[in-house]
């Protein structure tokens, strides 16, 4: 198959146009004849040739569906498949186009409800040499013939399944249907696309942004126009925050958050096979979120309670990108060092008070903070206690009544109410 003039049709609409074309001619009983009139109609640059031993006889109890391609500067067959009478089996045509790298799958119609056995076959014969593998419908156990590469599996419903197409799974492949009474076979060629598809390209106005501030814009570079845009890694279409242009070539996200990243676009290269272009990730900076200040002793409400001597620590988690600076301040006093964690090993009265921790995000310009207050634990005696059920001795965080009021730092207020 030759260009004019150095031409080529985009391969995408071609491949659509001409697998769409050939079938709606054959399928109300064309020619091969008329097959090659409406695919030479789509390209005008385009000459349509093929080998006569491949042309499509006319006979009735067939109808033919053939779709040609160019992959090169000469004329290739992709995908011939003879579809049979209604009760006949074959091989969906759409099925018989691959692309390398990607799974592909042979799909078969037709086939009768008593199935016995599928098995599938490397060329156009079913010898038990050219058996890929096989499935068994009354025993539901799959076998492995000597054409099998471990990339194959077949389905309940007998469709050929190839993992990881590569080129040189292009050619002929056979299905034999075995049911009570009756064997059918049909063959279909495969065909393996490979550096011919297009792959779309993606960009973005900015990859650095504020959670749920800024607003970014991707574009997809293709000729196809027919633009699918996914959002973390799921298809989306136009909404309240989201804008997709009219050519579906720009997609606008306003309020970009931390989970609207990566995007990627694709485009339709065969039924339900969608080449994608590379991911774009968004630098989102956000937070802090959810501080939160951990001790040890544990505190309650903000209340902190240790013997002198203890040890004590303290820890400021917060969510950031990039993550939070953190700063001290001990009693309104601005503390020297700025890691997450304060340890004091032997907690003395001067350590006594209260601590806030600042969690601070350069990007998002945003602080929280966090406080607590450490005190002393101090005991109740049995001296003063009212009741024989009280322990010998018992911790009041927040202050206690002993029997010295006078020496204790720290003083609170029991009342007994008999």
């Amino acid at each position: 198959m030759g260009w004019s003039s150095g031409r080529r049709p985009a391969w995408n609409r071609t491949i659509k146009e001409w697998t769409r074309a050939g079938a709606e001619v054959t399928e109300s009983g064309g020619t091969d004849c008329q097959v090659l009139q409406e695919l030479e109609a789509l390209d005008p640059f385009s000459k349509v040739s093929v080998d006569h031993d491949l042309r499509c006889k006319p006979v009735c109890m067939y109808v033919c569906v053939c779709a040609f391609f160019c992959l090169s500067s000469s004329a290739s067959l992709l995908a011939c498949g003879i579809r049979q009478a209604s009760s006949q089996i074959y091989i969906t045509p759409d099925s018989l186009i691959g692309v390398e790298r990607y799974s592909s799958s042979l799909a078969i119609e037709n086939a009768p409800e008593d199935v016995q056995e599928y098995s599938w076959h490397r060329g156009a014969n079913d010898t038990e040499e050219n058996l890929i593998i096989s499935y068994n419908a009354t025993s539901h156990s799959r076998r492995d013939g000597p054409m099998y590469s471990g990339r194959e599996s077949v389905s309940i419903r007998g469709t050929l399944r190839i993992w990881r197409s590569q080129l040189n799974d292009t050619g002929n492949y056979t299905v034999r249907v075995d049911t009570i009474n009756d064997t059918q076979r049909a063959t279909g060629w495969l065909e393996i696309l490979g550096e011919l598809l297009e792959i779309p390209q993606i960009s973005v106005n900015t990859t650095s942004v504020v959670d749920g501030e800024d607003a970014v814009a991707a574009t997809c570079y293709t000729n196809d126009s027919h633009v699918q845009w996914y959002v973390n890694h799921a298809p989306v279409s136009s909404n309240y925050r989201m804008t997709i242009s009219p050519d579906n070539k720009t997609l606008i996200i306003r309020m970009f958050s931390r989970f609207d990243s990566p995007l990627q676009c694709g485009i339709e290269i065969l039924p339900e096979l969608i080449q994608k272009s590379d991911l774009v990730y968004v630098t989102v900076a956000y937070g802090p979120y959810s501080l939160q200040l951990r001790s040890s002793p544990t505190d309650f409400s903000g209340i902190l309670s240790a013997e002198i001597g203890s040890q004590v620590e303290m820890e400021c988690i917060s969510y950031s990108r990039p993550e939070s600076k953190y700063r001290w301040i001990h009693n309104g006093s601005l503390l020297s060092f700025s890691e997450k964690n304060i340890t004091l090993p032997s907690l003395t009265w001067d350590q006594m008070g209260r601590y806030r921790c600042i969690a601070e995000n350069s990007a998002t310009q945003l602080t929280l903070y966090d406080e607590v207050h450490i005190q002393a634990l101090c005991e109740c005696r049995r001296g003063l206690s009212l009741s024989p059920n009280l322990p010998t001795s018992m911790p009041l965080p927040g202050g206690c009544l002993s029997s010295e009021m006078s020496s204790s730092p720290c003083v609170a207020m029991l009342t007994i109410v008999r």
